[in-house]
């Protein structure tokens, strides 16, 4: 990681907040703070944004790129979730209870993001009151998707796993590496190659 600079500029974070006020409307005191307390890097391709044991202390948005969140099993990879621009990113469960997390955070692609750490995020709460209402809706997006993730790993036919990837994550099908998202969706390449040729030939016919 790479962090040149003490903080955002408001070009650097005019994405960010573009996105928090297509949610909730937040005040220029509100945005200002957010420039002034998140931190730009970049991670390379294969390169760990966190690791697992420690604690993840900083939420990211990702301007530019791909982040996933892996765990290591029996030396076998897993994938747990795939993050793409203009999304929040982070090892949730250890950075809201500020524990040692349990994942990885590895870069897919070279990617560049905007980092706030905890304590500010809590300060920015405290401070402005309607970033209280903004994390409620953002919570409540990403409990959503977590439920599908979660429904999804346990069905156990094949095709049907993919079917609900591409409802739920068409634009991923043709930009992530084959290999992680047959590890998130819980089957090996063959597999995933065999439904993905399948759903192909249905839809040519």
């Amino acid at each position: 990681m790479n962090n040149n600079k003490p903080h955002s500029t408001p070009q650097e974070a005019a994405t960010l907040l573009y996105v928090f006020n297509s949610v909730y409307p937040i005040s220029a005191a509100a945005q200002t703070f957010i420039i002034e307390n998140t931190y730009p890097m970049t991670v390379r391709k294969g390169k760990k944004l966190h690791r697992s044991g420690e604690i993840c202390d900083m939420i990211y948005f990702v301007n530019k790129g791909a982040i996933r969140g892996c765990v290591q099993e029996d030396k076998k990879d897993i994938t747990t979730w795939i993050t793409v621009e203009n999304e929040l990113v982070a090892s949730i469960h250890s950075f809201i209870l500020q524990i040692p997390s349990i994942e990885n955070m590895e870069a897919i692609e070279d990617s560049e993001l905007l980092g706030m750490k905890h304590i500010d995020m809590h300060r920015l709460y405290a401070q402005e009151l309607e970033t209280n209402i903004l994390a409620r809706r953002i919570y409540e997006k990403y409990y959503a998707d977590a439920e599908i993730r979660a429904l999804t790993a346990r069905l156990s036919n094949a095709e049907l796993k993919y079917e609900y990837f591409l409802k739920t994550y068409q634009h991923l099908s043709n930009r992530i590496p084959l290999k992680y998202i047959a590890s998130f969706l819980g089957m090996n390449l063959e597999t995933l190659s065999r439904v993905r040729g399948k759903i192909r030939g249905n839809t040519e016919k």
